[in-house]
């Protein structure tokens, strides 16, 4: 009797184990914690530039993350208008400017009256600088990041650092809690600044790098990498599409930097050269080290923009020479990186993705000379005609108070005083813009609010309308017509080529694979939060893409 009792209790106990030990197994299943989370946006970045330069890649970039990650090749901003901001903010909040709050670069502020900056905030001040391009904060966006809840669910003990050559590239998705965001400030300094919002004076190894006069060592001539006659994936250097630097007659190979930034902005020009991904690269290095990002079991999060391509996009356009440079050079900067965080954090140790803010729309007038639709929209014809309507129907020309970021604001104080309806004044323009030729769609703002849109363009406008901050009237231009300089590309719209963008997972907690199925920006934060076992940033709509996560 006395053995089978203990026969019994060994076998409860055997089970007891067996099960506690699946247990185990299951719940190292719920999370990944990589030691960092290395997120890359990459300025107007079109997905096209990972198919249409891929045999010029080297195998430690772009190629790496594509063959060791997962791709997903059908990655759509979900709102208008694409932007920098709104993009930056979107993908490390997991939501659409509806809800965090950042609808543009700049907006109309209705109750100031006064047009505010995205990352500008007048009660910090500047460190590094005594320039005004110091007083910038993450205060005007409204919702966490995934950096956020990280440093939340970490005790503040996850660091979070953001970086770029934008402020707002280094802010936004740094988020409210970050430890620092740093921005490079051109001008006649060439160092990388902060503000008072992080802290009261620079740490050490930033001093030491602005001391290091990295920056005037990319004041060098600019030619490009390989042979331009084996640039065989753009157009002709020299064509009437580019705009070029001052103090150069034609936007062609090679350019002396030194020489022209004198007539560019001093430091600035580094800017709109693919050396201004080369130096966030070299501050990012930096950064990694002077921080020790990485160096223990509580993750961090390294949040990189590289925005040199969005300068040099919006001056050379899509199809320039100049920008297959840049995104060789890129290509380039990215493989320095990751091979840093092979050694310092260790292979296997850390997760990166890698997207962008939005596309890019090729030249119009490129695209015209090959018969491809596409036009330039006249902004002061379009005002002054609105005006004319304007007074001729209301008897007023003070109704429009502001146009910005194609978003028309009413003077709703003027409207009350005229006893007119408020829905009824932004349908008749509506109405009235759909008369101008290059008007592809208008929408008046109550049926944007009360619409429960759910695809096609309706839907984009009401993720992107945010009821605080936005128009009385929303509208869109017809494909590849912009309002824009006859020379370089710019971006905005709802449409393909600027919604369509990379989205490369690699690193641990990764498959590799790629997808077809259609991903939005917003899935990104909630991906990573899923991974880390994290709360969702606050106001997150996006999914988590189960599909890329390797959880074992």
């Amino acid at each position: 009797m006395k053995n089978s009792i203990l026969l019994f209790t060994a076998c409860l106990l055997y089970v007891a184990g067996f099960a506690q030990k699946a247990q185990d197994t299951e719940s190292s299943k719920i999370y990944v914690k990589p030691k960092l989370v290395v997120g890359i946006v990459v300025d107007q970045m079109r997905y096209d530039y990972l198919t249409r330069f891929y045999n010029k890649y080297g195998d430690g970039g772009f190629k790496r993350m594509m063959d060791e990650g997962f791709n997903c090749k059908n990655n759509h901003f979900n709102y208008i208008p694409t932007y920098t901001a709104p993009g930056h903010a979107s993908v490390y909040t997991g939501t659409t400017p509806a809800n965090h709050g950042i609808i543009g670069n700049n907006w109309y502020d209705k109750e100031n009256k006064s047009s505010v900056y995205c990352a500008g905030d007048e009660n910090v001040t500047p460190v590094g600088t005594e320039d005004a391009a110091g007083k910038m904060s993450p205060s005007r966006m409204l919702t966490t990041t995934f950096a956020d809840e990280n440093r939340l669910f970490t005790q503040m003990e996850g660091k979070t650092i953001g970086i770029s050559i934008k402020d707002r590239g280094a802010i936004l998705p740094a988020g409210h809690t970050a430890n620092a965001a740093y921005w490079f400030h051109g001008k006649d300094e060439g160092v990388f600044i902060s503000s008072t919002y992080y802290q009261e004076e620079l740490p050490k190894w930033v001093t030491k790098f602005n001391s290091s006069k990295t920056a005037k060592s990319y004041l060098k001539d600019w030619n490009t990498l390989y042979n331009i006659k084996n640039y065989t994936e753009s157009g002709s250097d020299l064509n009437e599409f580019e705009g070029g630097f001052k103090g150069k007659e034609t936007a062609t190979f090679p350019y002396d930097l030194k020489k022209l930034s004198k007539t560019n902005g001093g430091f600035d020009i580094i800017k709109a050269t693919p050396y201004g991904n080369s130096i966030v690269a070299d501050f990012a290095i930096a950064a990694i080290k002077g921080e020790d990002l990485g160096k223990d079991d509580v993750t961090d999060v390294l949040t990189v923009s590289f925005s040199s391509t969005d300068y040099v996009g919006h001056n050379f356009g899509v199809n320039s020479k100049e920008v297959e440079d840049t995104y060789l050079r890129l290509d380039q900067d990215l493989e320095r990186l990751f091979k840093i965080l092979d050694s310092y954090v260790g292979k296997g140790e850390y997760t990166v993705f890698l997207t962008a803010d939005h596309g890019a729309v090729d030249v119009p007038s490129y695209l015209h000379s090959h018969n491809v639709p596409a036009g330039y929209f006249g902004k002061d014809e379009f005002k002054d005609n609105l005006n004319s309507f304007m007074a001729k129907k209301y008897g007023a020309s003070d109704l429009v108070e502001n146009i910005s970021n194609n978003q028309i604001f009413l003077n709703r104080e003027k409207v009350n005083q005229l006893n007119l309806n408020l829905g009824s004044v932004q349908q008749e323009i509506a109405n009235k813009l759909m008369t101008f030729k290059d008007v592809y769609v208008a929408y008046p703002a109550t049926e944007i609010g009360n619409g429960g849109y759910t695809d096609g363009v309706q839907r984009l406008f009401k993720n992107g309308y945010n009821q605080k901050r936005s128009g009385d009237v929303l509208y869109q231009y017809n494909p590849a017509v912009i309002s824009y300089s006859k020379t370089g590309s710019t971006h905005g719209s709802g449409l393909n080529y600027d919604t369509h963008v990379p989205l490369l997972f690699f690193g641990k907690g990764i498959k590799h694979g790629s997808t077809l199925q259609k991903t939005e920006i917003i899935d990104i934060a909630p991906t990573i939060s899923g991974m880390l076992g994290i709360s969702f940033p606050n106001g997150a709509t996006g999914q988590p893409l189960e599909f890329v996560l390797d959880n074992k």
